[in-house]
């Protein structure tokens, strides 16, 4: 796989996360959003530990103890920035929320050079592309942004940041679909520990039925088992900055989304003129960032080579 390929992966993967909002739809408001992320990462671990037995237990006995604190950093930095998220989102409405936690593209570079990690120059100019349709979108919402709520979603994009770097780093040295198997594991567990502090009687606060069982399981299956293993896999031969960007097109595919799905499916939401320009400059900042206009170059190590 080359690199173009891998961003190509990185965008069917955004695609497939981007339909969240449709699955968390047929989910109550009643079911703590603790309670989804434990039950489908506790799901998709048992589909992928039983599905490549083998191919764990041979990465586990090749990297160990490693494997094992490096899953467990990048489980807990899967449910801090997704906390800092939700607790965010409660100043926000959902439109405004999700073009906010985009500021991560933003955040990253910054990230990298305080990891001592080059920034490609394109890099940066697709950075003012994305932050530029975020902006548009938000149109007259960035004046009534509270502040409490922006800097619980700042902090949010800081820590996912570090996530995308850690992941990108660690996705090189060991197997996917085994990296995919104990994030989830390790996110179900402490994704659990915070369901029963804010929720003790845990399974019994849920109104079960036919529809919340398949939501989960199909979540669990398409956007954790799948999605997630994929967008690792990927990782292997793209950066930490060419996925941040691409992940920003989760929107585009959102206004997509709510635009054309009929309402039996989700609140029909048109977007306005500002958001499709703000979506437009989106689109603009990630072909910069994917395409390689200096001809042919492959990742050998984690290093562009001619």
């Amino acid at each position: 796989m080359n690199r173009l390929q891998a961003n190509l992966c990185l965008i069917c993967v955004t695609l497939c996360w981007s339909t969240e909002v449709i699955i968390f739809a047929c989910i109550p408001d009643s079911v703590l959003p603790f309670a989804t992320t434990f039950i489908c990462n506790a799901i998709a671990s048992v589909i992928l530990a039983a599905c490549f037995f083998k191919r764990v237990k041979n990465e586990l006995r090749r990297s160990g103890k490693k494997l094992v604190l490096r899953c467990l950093l990048l489980g807990a930095l899967n449910c801090g920035y997704n906390t800092l998220y939700l607790y965010g989102l409660n100043y926000f409405d959902v439109s405004t929320g999700a073009f906010t936690f985009s500021m991560t593209v933003v955040v990253l570079p910054v990230v990298l050079l305080t990891m001592r990690k080059a920034v490609k120059a394109k890099t940066w100019l697709s950075v003012v592309l994305v932050l530029s349709g975020i902006v548009c979108a938000l149109g007259g919402n960035i004046a009534g942004i509270h502040p409490t709520g922006f800097i619980l979603m700042l902090l949010g994009c800081i820590v996912r940041a570090i996530f995308i770097v850690k992941l990108n780093d660690f996705a090189r040295e060991h197997d996917s679909i085994t990296l995919s198997t104990f994030i989830s594991i390790f996110v179900s567990v402490i994704s659990f520990g915070i369901w029963f502090f804010l929720q003790p009687e845990t399974f019994g606060a849920i109104p079960w039925s036919s529809t919340i069982i398949a939501s989960l399981f199909i979540h669990a299956y398409f956007i954790i088992a799948f999605a997630q293993t994929l967008n690792i896999f990927a990782q292997k031969r793209t950066t930490a900055a060419e996925s941040t960007i691409i992940y920003a097109l989760e929107i585009v595919f959102s206004l997509i989304w709510g635009a054309v799905l009929p309402e039996t499916l989700i609140d029909r939401a048109i977007p306005t003129p500002f958001q499709i320009v703000g979506a437009a400059l989106i689109v603009a900042g990630s072909v910069i960032e994917i395409v390689e206009f200096k001809g042919k170059r492959r990742l050998v190590n984690g290093a562009e080579k001619p």
